[in-house]
């Protein structure tokens, strides 16, 4: 019975970040699910658009839009949640706790969501591979890139979060099976 809690003492405390990869993002795993039916994935939300492999899903009240990206044979190969779009303000939108629930959908498998700060992405995955500055239009982004080659060829190799600059929040986290 000492044996195991002594066994785990020994283990030497090396003071490195944690490091994790991740599988999944918005429910689906790259290079391992097909996209069956939309609404099996998002519950009836409704489909923006879709053509030539790429599923667009988006949400003008939550400023929200979800992009899976497939092979030729439905296998997704790229998931990417985006939270940074600017609402339709002249639409009529649901009710807060239906956000709420929407963005349950579109976290990773560690929890990770759109909203989330620079800190907590850091918290879960562990420093990133590298990271940098980086502009969409106008507005000032950072970039953490993560580089999952080392946990195997059979999962997601690279997952992207761009981070608002002024406020450090996660505004899009893409998961990607290939190389991007």
């Amino acid at each position: 019975m000492l044996a195991l809690p002594l066994a785990l003492a020994a283990v030497p405390q090396t003071g490195t970040s944690r490091r994790a990869n991740e599988l999944t993002l918005a429910g689906l795993r790259p290079g391992t699910d097909k996209i069956g039916p939309p609404a099996k994935y998002y519950r009836g939300l409704p489909l923006a658009s879709q053509s030539d492999g790429v599923f667009l899903w988006g949400d003008k009240c939550t400023h929200w839009e979800l992009r899976v990206e497939v092979d030729e044979g439905g296998v997704v190969q790229v998931v990417t949640v985006d939270s940074s779009h600017v609402p339709d303000s002249k639409s009529e939108c649901p009710a807060p706790a239906s956000a709420a629930t929407r963005s349950k959908l579109l976290q990773t498998g560690h929890g990770l969501s759109p909203g989330d700060t620079r800190e907590r992405v850091v918290e879960l995955y562990g420093k990133p591979n590298s990271s940098g500055p980086s502009m969409r239009g106008s507005r000032e982004l950072d970039l953490l890139y993560y580089a999952f080659d080392w946990a195997g060829t059979h999962v997601p190799q690279v997952m992207e979060v761009y981070c608002d600059h002024a406020t450090g929040r996660v505004v899009e986290i893409t998961l990607a099976f290939p190389s991007l």
